[in-house]
């Protein structure tokens, strides 16, 4: 039988599942509150960065289709399913690295860093107007 056409195996998604610590490996913190959120709040901002990034991508495309010739081979819509399916794994994989940095910017309006301590509060002294 040709190699060509043997089934290729089958992988195991862990999507969901807890890792389970391995023998010697500490067992992770417990979550708190305030962890648990910026847990949700980036996940959240990773998709949403994922669906803007696949949006201009499809747009982008139809653009594309749009302005082609009769004749051009961007004008075919063969593989147009694959195509999108192509576009969104690749707006995943750059939402994943926040290339775009939308889910920053989201995260910064969602979860702000934390006040500084009265002992960080300071202020700078003004500068003398008379001081060249």
């Amino acid at each position: 039988m040709d190699s060509r056409f043997l089934p290729m195996p089958v992988r195991q998604l862990d999507i969901g599942k807890a890792a389970e610590p391995t023998i010697g490996e500490a067992a992770p913190a417990p979550q708190t509150d305030e962890s648990r959120y910026h847990a949700k709040a980036t996940e959240a901002a990773v998709k949403f960065e994922s669906f803007f990034i696949a949006q201009t991508l499809h747009k982008m495309r139809d653009a594309t289709k749009a302005m082609a010739d009769d004749d051009s081979i961007y004008k075919d819509s063969i593989n147009s399913d694959m195509l999108d399916m192509a576009d969104n794994m690749v707006a995943d994989q750059l939402a994943g690295r926040r290339a775009f940095g939308i889910a920053d910017a989201i995260l910064r309006q969602l979860a702000p860093p934390a006040q500084p301590s009265a002992t960080e509060n300071f202020v700078l002294p003004k500068k003398n107007p008379t001081d060249a």
